[in-house]
Parts: C-alpha cells; structure tokens; sequence
C-alpha cells in the first residue's frame, strides 16, 4: 500500500505534521483504491495542484477548485487567519498547519 507518511506524525489541529494529511484522510486510507491513494499523495506533493499558494508559493491543491463540492480543508480545525492577508486563493496544506486554531 502506498502511503505518504514518513512516522513523523503529530496532530497540527487536524493535519499531520509529517505527511500532511487529514485526519480523516489517515482514517479512510486503507479504504482508498490505490489510484486513489496515488492521486491523494500527489495532490499532497503539489505534482497535481490548481494554484500556488499565495503566502509560500509552493503548489496547492484544492477540492472546490478542482470542480468537488467539498474541500479536504472543510475536515480541519478552523484557523485563525485575522493575521494573514486576504488571499483570494487556498493556502497550502504546510501554511495552514502551522496557523493557530481558532
């Protein structure tokens, strides 16, 4: 089975600090086909993304971007972002992690 995970795991408000994923996406792993799990990982990477992230620039991946009704994001802790610019694009899975919770 792939995975993106590389045992530095600790729970950043609902993603993993290591692999970045979702809580709810380490839970339903094993239920992914593993075309699902490729494409997941390669969404994680940015080798599949819709845009930069607007604070580091790196590639981003977002589910409302991509045509799905729900985000990987709407699965996380609300962060704070009252001291981050308006962006009219999603933050990276890294950005939003190191935010505080509201």
């Amino acid at each position: 089975m792939k995975t993106p995970c590389i045992a530095a795991c600790k729970n950043q408000a609902g993603i993993c600090s290591g692999c970045l994923r979702t809580i709810n996406e380490i839970s339903q792993w094993r239920k992914l086909t593993p075309e699902h799990q490729s494409n997941k990982i390669n969404q994680i990477k940015g080798i599949n993304s819709t845009h930069a992230c607007p604070s580091c620039g790196s590639a981003s991946f977002c589910d409302i971007s991509a045509g799905k009704s729900h985000c990987w994001c709407f699965d996380i802790e609300k962060r704070d972002l009252s001291n981050t610019p308006k962006f009219d694009k999603c933050l990276c899975r890294k950005c939003l992690s190191l935010l505080d919770i509201e």
